[in-house]
C-alpha cells in the first residue's frame, strides 16, 4: 500500500511538472505581452519566495535579508550583461573603474555568478549572523539588506550610484524565468525531503532540542541560508533582465516585505503554500487595477480611485489572515493534502 501510494506521488509530480511546462509553452504563445510580463514577473517571485520559505519557514529563522541578496544578483548580472559602451555613456557622477568596463558574460553565467556571489557572502555572514536567534537574527539581517543598499548609492564607481544602470539587454521571457522556477522549486523540495531538511525542521520546532539530539544546528541553518541566497541572487538577475534597468531604490525594505507577506499567507514552511502566496499577491494586485479606474456601479459612475485595489487587496489579506491563521497552506504540501485524503480525511 505504501509503494503504491509513493508512486501515485511521483506520478503526482511529474504531472505537475508537465502542467508546468506545457502552461510556459502555451502562455508565451498565446498571451499578449503584458499578460506574459505578469506571468514573469510572477515566476521570478516564485523563485523569491521558495528560497525565501526555506530559511524563514522551513528552518524558523527570522531572516529580513532578501533583498540585499537579490541586489547583489541584479547588479553582478547587470555589469556582467550591459556593454562596456552603454557603461561608459551612463556613468555620468564619476568615472566607473577599469574592471567594471572589462565585466562580460553571456545570461547563463551571468546568473550562476550572481546566485555564486550572494551565496558566497552568505557563507561569510552565517557565521556572525547566526550567533544571535529571533528578534535579535531579524535586526542583523534587516542591518545587512540596508548596507546593501547604502553600499549601491555610495560606490557610484561601480554601481553609477543612485542613477543605477540601464539598458540592461532583455534577455529573461517565460523560458527562462518559469524554467528556474521549476528547478528551483524542485531543489527546495528535495533538501525539504532529505535529511537535511528534517535537521532544518527540528532546528524550527525546538533548536536546543536539535541540539541536545545532535543535529548540526549551525550547518543545517547556513545551508538554508546559502541556498536561499543563491536563488535570490538568481532571481535579482532575472529581474535586472526583465526590467532592462535597475537602481538601489528598488531594493528598499519593501521589497523584503513584500516575500513575507507572500510567504506567511501561502503558509510559513510550505512550498505549495509560497507559489499560491506568489500568485495571490502578485497576479491578484494587477488583476484588481480595474478598481482604482472609474466604473459604473448600478447606474452610478464612479470616478477614479487610485489606491483603492490596495484598499480592497489588503482587506482580502486581513480576511484570510483571520480565518487561515496558519496561511492558505499552513505547513502542508499537496502530497501532504493528498494522503489526507486517501485516510478519509481524519
Amino acid at each position: 500500500m505504501n509503494t503504491l501510494m509513493l508512486k501515485k506521488e511521483q506520478w503526482l509530480k511529474i504531472s505537475f511538472v508537465a502542467i508546468a511546462v506545457w502552461f510556459i509553452w502555451f502562455s508565451n504563445s498565446h498571451f499578449d505581452e503584458y499578460t506574459i510580463r505578469i506571468l514573469n514577473n510572477i515566476a521570478i517571485f516564485i523563485i523569491l519566495a521558495v528560497s525565501y520559505n526555506l530559511i524563514n519557514g522551513v528552518t524558523g529563522q527570522f531572516s529580513l535579508e532578501p533583498n540585499g541578496f537579490v541586489a547583489i544578483g541584479a547588479y553582478v548580472a547587470a555589469l556582467l550583461l550591459t556593454s562596456p559602451e552603454a557603461k561608459q555613456y551612463q556613468y555620468a557622477i564619476v568615472d566607473p573603474y577599469p574592471f567594471v568596463l572589462t565585466l562580460h558574460a553571456n545570461f547563463v553565467v551571468a546568473l550562476l555568478l550572481g546566485g555564486a556571489f550572494a551565496a558566497s557572502l552568505a557563507a561569510c555572514l552565517s557565521f556572525p549572523v547566526f550567533r544571535v536567534r529571533g528578534d535579535y537574527l531579524a535586526i542583523v539581517t534587516l542591518g545587512f539588506g540596508f548596507i546593501i543598499k547604502i553600499l549601491a548609492i555610495n560606490v557610484p564607481e561601480v554601481t553609477n550610484g543612485s542613477l543605477g544602470i540601464n539598458d540592461i539587454p532583455e534577455f529573461s521571457n517565460l523560458y527562462w524565468t518559469g524554467g528556474i522556477a521549476m528547478i528551483a522549486v524542485i531543489v527546495v523540495l528535495n533538501i525539504i525531503n532529505s535529511k537535511f531538511g528534517r535537521a532544518m525542521k527540528a532546528v524550527r520546532d525546538d533548536e536546543d532540542a536539535a541540539i541536545a539530539m545532535g543535529v548540526n544546528t549551525f550547518k543545517a541553518k547556513t545551508l538554508a541560508f546559502c541556498t536561499s541566497a543563491f536563488f535570490e541572487g538568481v532571481g535579482g538577475g532575472l529581474l535586472a533582465a526583465l526590467l532592462t534597468s535597475i537602481s538601489p531604490d528598488l531594493f528598499d525594505f519593501f521589497f523584503t516585505f513584500q516575500l513575507l507577506i507572500i510567504i506567511v499567507l501561502g503558509g510559513l514552511g510550505s512550498t505549495t503554500g509560497a507559489i499560491i502566496g506568489t500568485v495571490l499577491v502578485m497576479g491578484g494586485s494587477e488583476w484588481m487595477r480595474f478598481l482604482d479606474e472609474p466604473m459604473n456601479l448600478l447606474g452610478y459612475e464612479t470616478t477614479a480611485m487610485p489606491g483603492m485595489r490596495m484598499v480592497v487587496f489588503s482587506l482580502g489579506l486581513i480576511l484570510i489572515m483571520l480565518f487561515a491563521r496558519e496561511g492558505v497552506m499552513g505547513k502542508r504540501e499537496l502530497t501532504d493534502l493528498l494522503k489526507w485524503r486517501r485516510k478519509g480525511g481524519k
